[in-house]
């Protein structure tokens, strides 16, 4: 007897799906578009966090690209000022932009904010020369030198007995800036803080001119600013910006090989101290 025919069942179509698959499939199906929407999704994140890297990298760079331009600004301007304080009769534009070696419009664009500030002015020729501004900022920074070199100045006056003096270049002449004179002698020069005077003539002037050339020996003079007054001086050195000397002065005549070793170590003092 057919075994089939015995449980009374219906055979089985071997073509047809099993039952149940369809929807096991279609949930298959929908978990694994899931996770693709979800890594579509943290990559989009990624592209923005590094998006936004990106852009801080870029506006990282465009200030350090700001910076390195107002740096140099700055550099060029501070040497157009050191170029026309070395020119005695100004600087044309032209003459500082072959100086600077950039054009004639950097230049223009240097030169409006410094005589702005009064740094620099243009004379009648249209030459460019230091202006008024610098002379109140130096005069700013004198009672800090003065201050520095006193103590110095004291020792050189108690020791040689005359009046000491620190001498600055200021517009082209040498100025007085600090004057001590000593406590134990019946008579000595009285010497006037800011008298002026040319720098050829007398030891504390012609002591800064042989500064410029490296010379730091000892200078003396004998009545070139005043009838009867002896001066011994020595150049102020290796202070960046500063030319001066340091200087004494006296009623009688100055033994140059005593007074000139006293002369240089208050000079070398002073420079020690400024620096």
């Amino acid at each position: 007897m057919d075994a089939t025919a015995r449980s009374g069942e219906t055979p089985a179509d071997p073509s047809a799906p099993a039952a149940g698959l369809p929807s096991q499939a279609g949930g298959v199906a929908s978990q694994a578009g899931g996770v693709a929407g979800r890594a579509d999704a943290d990559a989009a994140r990624v592209d923005g966090v590094a998006g936004r890297v990106d852009t801080g990298a870029g506006q990282a760079g465009g200030a350090a690209g700001r910076a390195g331009e107002a740096s140099q600004t700055l550099d060029r301007g501070l040497r157009l000022l050191h170029l026309v304080a070395d020119a005695p009769g100004g600087l044309t534009v032209t003459e500082a932009a072959h100086q600077l070696t950039i054009g004639r419009a950097a230049v223009y664009r240097l030169v409006s904010p410094l005589i702005g500030h009064g740094m620099l002015r243009r004379d009648t020729d249209g030459r460019l020369r230091l202006g008024a501004g610098l002379l109140h900022l130096a005069r700013r920074a004198q009672p800090l030198l003065a201050e520095g070199a006193l103590p110095a100045l004291r020792r050189l006056a108690e020791q040689a007995g005359a009046t000491a003096h620190l001498t600055v270049v200021e517009a082209g002449d040498g100025v007085a800036l600090a004057v001590v004179e000593p406590s134990w002698t019946s008579f000595h020069v009285a010497y006037r803080a800011g008298a002026r005077h040319p720098l050829d003539r007398g030891a504390a002037g012609r002591a800064i001119l042989a500064g410029r050339t490296g010379l730091a020996e000892p200078v003396s003079s004998s009545g070139e600013l005043q009838a009867g007054a002896y001066g011994v001086a020595a150049p102020v050195l290796g202070v960046p910006g500063l030319e001066a000397s340091v200087g004494v002065v006296a009623l009688a005549a100055l033994d140059v090989d005593e007074i000139g070793p006293q002369v240089l170590a208050a000079a070398n003092a002073i420079a020690s101290a400024l620096s």
